[in-house]
C-alpha cells in the first residue's frame, strides 16, 4: 500500500496514477468535510475536477491508516511540512517522499532535512520535476526526478507507464532546482504581465538558471543535476505555462492586477528565504532578491526593471 498525504491537486493526481496501475493507495486529507464529499462522490471536484478516483484509492482522515504502507508521499504545501512532521510523529520509521517545491522559511532547510530532522528512522526522498497534476491524472506521459540516498526500490514502486521516475543520489541538487524554479517562474510571469516580450522573458529564465545553479553548486549540489528534470526541466514548464500557480502570480504583479490569495504560490516564500540565504553566504542572486522585494513591497516593479537593468556588463 502508497500512503499519500495531502488531497490536493497533486496528491490526487499521484493518486490516481497509482491507483490506475492497481496499486493501493491510502489518500489522507485533514478536513473531514472534505474526505466524506470525496467518499460521496468519488472525484475531488474541488480540487482536480472531472477526474474520478480508482477503486483502489482509499480517502481517510486518519493518520494511522498510513502506518503500514511501503512508502509515503507527502504533498504538502512547503510552509507546512515540518509542522505536519512534528506533529505526526507515527510516521517515524517508514520511508517519506517529500512532494513540495521550496524552502522552509523558519529553518532555512529543504523538505528532506526537514524529515531527517523529525523523523530520524525514515528513508527520505524528494519526488520532484517538470509536471502538473491536470496531466499526470490524465495519463500523459510525465518524467519526474526521484532524490535519494538509495532509491531504486522506490523508483520501482512509485513508477508507472506514464509516471516515468529517474532516480538520482543528488538530493541537495534536486531540491534546489525544484525550488528555485518556482521563484524565476514569477519573474518570467512578471515579465509577460508587463508586457516585456518573449525575448525579455527567454534571457530572464538563463540568467535565472544561471542563479539557480550557482546556489546549488555552493551549498554541494552537481551541475548535471539542475540541467535535468528537477531544474532545467521544471523551469521551462513553470516559465511558460499559465498552468503554473507562480507564473500566474507573476502575471497578475506584473500587469498590477489583484491575485487569489486563497492559491499557494510556493516561490513567494521561497523566494524570502533564498534571498536571506544568499545575503548570507554573499551569493549574487539579483533576480531572487527583486523577487522577494516586490513581494514586500519594498520597490516598485519599474524600480525592479531598472535595476536588473542597469547591473554592470559583464562576461557570460
Amino acid at each position: 500500500m502508497i500512503g499519500i498525504v495531502g488531497a490536493g491537486a497533486f496528491g490526487t493526481a499521484l493518486a490516481v496514477a497509482l491507483g490506475r496501475e492497481g496499486r493501493e493507495v491510502q489518500l489522507w486529507a485533514r478536513d473531514r468535510d472534505h474526505v466524506a464529499e470525496i467518499l460521496r462522490s468519488g472525484a475531488n471536484e474541488a480540487r482536480l475536477p472531472g477526474v474520478k478516483l480508482p477503486k483502489t484509492v482509499s480517502v481517510t482522515a486518519e493518520i494511522a491508516n498510513l502506518t503500514r504502507a511501503e512508502a509515503v508521499l507527502l504533498s504538502l504545501p512547503m510552509q507546512a511540512l515540518r509542522g505536519f512532521l512534528v506533529g505526526n510523529p507515527t510516521l517515524n520509521g517508514l520511508p517519506l517522499v517529500a512532494c513540495c517545491k521550496g524552502v522552509d522559511l523558519t529553518t532555512l532547510k529543504g523538505p528532506t532535512a526537514l524529515i531527517e530532522a523529525a523523523c530520524p528512522d525514515s528513508t527520505c526522498a524528494i519526488l520532484t520535476g517538470p509536471s502538473f497534476a491536470a496531466d499526470i491524472a490524465r495519463g500523459l506521459p510525465t518524467a519526474l526526478t526521484l532524490a535519494c540516498a538509495d532509491g531504486e526500490a522506490l523508483q520501482h514502486l512509485l513508477s508507472t507507464p506514464s509516471l516515468r521516475l529517474y532516480r538520482t543520489p543528488d538530493v541537495i541538487g534536486a531540491e534546489l532546482g525544484g525550488a528555485l524554479k518556482n521563484v524565476i517562474a514569477i519573474a518570467a510571469g512578471i515579465v509577460m504581465g508587463a508586457g516585456l516580450g518573449d525575448s525579455a522573458r527567454a534571457a530572464l529564465m538563463t540568467r535565472g538558471y544561471a542563479e539557480m545553479t550557482r546556489l546549488a553548486l555552493a551549498l554541494g549540489g552537481r551541475a548535471e543535476t539542475l540541467a535535468g528534470l528537477s531544474g532545467f526541466g521544471d523551469l521551462v514548464l513553470t516559465c511558460t505555462s499559465a498552468q503554473s500557480r507562480n507564473f500566474r502570480f507573476g502575471q497578475a504583479l506584473g500587469a498590477g492586477q489583484a491575485f487569489d490569495t486563497n492559491v499557494t504560490v510556493e516561490g513567494a516564500a521561497t523566494a524570502r528565504a533564498v534571498s536571506n540565504m544568499a545575503k548570507k553566504m554573499k551569493i549574487d542572486m539579483p533576480i531572487t532578491s527583486m523577487i522577494a522585494a516586490l513581494i514586500d513591497q519594498q520597490i516598485t516593479l519599474p524600480q525592479a526593471i531598472s535595476a536588473l537593468l542597469s547591473r554592470p556588463l559583464k562576461q557570460e
